[in-house]
């Protein structure tokens, strides 16, 4: 494919995510509509369909208009180069820009920064001097980092053996088990090291809240709101001597956690949501909840555009029912971890002041917050502490 033709083609997919189709299956439809594209046309188009997205509102005051070609017209003039050179209308090329596909000046610092409107607000409230740093991080691409799995192999060794495969790697300060993937990535989901368990793809920060947990011989642990189970192995890779469990009210989403924690040499049990309740006396519960995702947006960049202010309501309501419920399971002197990969306050101090208000008796004597302007996802994670004596 020509550059022209990729241009193209992404216009038709951010069309197609503009019309209400999730990313990931509008890509999808045209790779298997496109039989003729090869792997780094596929590459290509992903990246100018993701920068657009987590660029649209900068992209479409650039380009003129927010549909697929203001979006692509206002990503090549943000790179300093002239669309005229690839909208020509040639063979598989965008047609000649019209007068009206100007572009103009920004409005406001959300527009430039990229937030919606609304939320801006929010975002400078949360983040304070923060918020244009983290606004900006989340404009580009998130970078690639490994969790070695130090039950087989320590990070300078998993380093090497990436090394041997074409795949350069740092040490990542936000955790003793974290690399960042600076040359080959997209080698890495076929490499050894990761086949075989030597590392798993996971955020920097996420393997940090996973690194501050307290952990001891005998506990009981679950993740509960597990997902794809990446902090559960991330715990078996720190402890053998733990009993670890998994959860997720939909099962679905943990359907590769038996063959990852196979490769990785843990054992995790799943739990069923009744098997959880029917046997209390966790030592940790580990609840990363469900929430704006705004900490990743980079990775989802549609979740920006599709978080409402019913919708964060709602899931700031849904996270205070889950710690709720769940504080009963807990050993007495045990502990609640409280993670979202949110960066608003809303969802994480806040959420936390409501659940001590509530629960007489419980402490946090431990909260941090990961930035996203600091190479990693935006976490949070806040330790609340059960009473030994009700």
């Amino acid at each position: 494919m020509t550059p022209s033709a990729r241009v193209q083609a992404a216009i038709e997919i951010l069309d197609d995510i503009l019309d209400g189709s999730p990313a990931e299956k509008a890509l999808t439809g045209w790779a298997r509509r496109s039989r003729f594209a090869g792997s780094k046309d596929r590459a290509a188009v992903r990246d100018h369909v993701f920068d657009a997205l987590r660029c649209r509102r900068s992209f479409a005051a650039r380009g003129g208009s927010e549909n697929g070609r203001g979006l692509m017209i206002g990503a090549i003039r943000s790179l300093g180069a002239d669309p005229n050179e690839l909208f020509t209308g040639d063979r598989h090329a965008p047609d000649p820009l019209e007068e009206s596909e100007v572009g103009r000046d920004f409005v406001t610092e959300s527009e430039r920064f990229d937030i919606p409107e609304w939320l801006w607000p929010e975002f400078q409230r949360s983040l304070g001097d923060e918020a244009q740093a983290a606004a900006t991080a989340l404009q580009s691409r998130a970078p690639l980092h490994l969790r070695v799995n130090l039950q087989k192999v320590n990070r300078q060794q998993a380093a090497q053996e990436l090394m041997r495969e074409g795949i350069s790697s740092e040490v990542h300060p936000a955790c003793e088990t974290a690399l960042e993937v600076i040359e080959g990535a997209r080698k890495v989901a076929q490499s050894h090291a990761y086949l075989s368990g030597l590392v798993e793809l996971q955020d920097a920060a996420s393997q940090a809240v996973v690194a501050a947990l307290p952990l001891r011989p005998g506990m009981r642990i679950i993740d509960y709101c597990a997902g794809g189970g990446g902090k559960a192995l991330a715990i078996a890779a720190l402890s053998n001597s733990v009993k670890i469990f998994a959860h997720d009210a939909n099962p679905a989403r943990m359907h590769d956690l038996p063959a990852r924690a196979q490769r990785a040499g843990a054992e995790i049990k799943i739990l069923s949501t009744e098997e959880v309740f029917a046997h209390p006396g966790f030592d940790i519960i580990l609840i990363d909840a469900p929430c704006s995702g705004s900490g990743s947006w980079r990775r989802a960049p549609a979740g920006k555009w599709a978080l409402t202010p019913d919708r964060l309501s709602k899931l700031v309501s849904a996270q205070m029912k889950i710690l709720g419920s769940t504080a009963p399971l807990v050993s007495p002197g045990g502990l609640l971890a409280y993670v979202t990969c949110s960066i608003f306050s809303a969802e994480n101090d806040s959420v936390v002041e409501g659940f001590l208000n509530n629960h007489p008796g419980w402490q946090s004597d431990w909260r941090k917050q990961w930035m996203v302007s600091k190479r990693t996802d935006g976490f949070f994670c806040a330790h609340l502490n059960k009473p030994l004596i009700p």
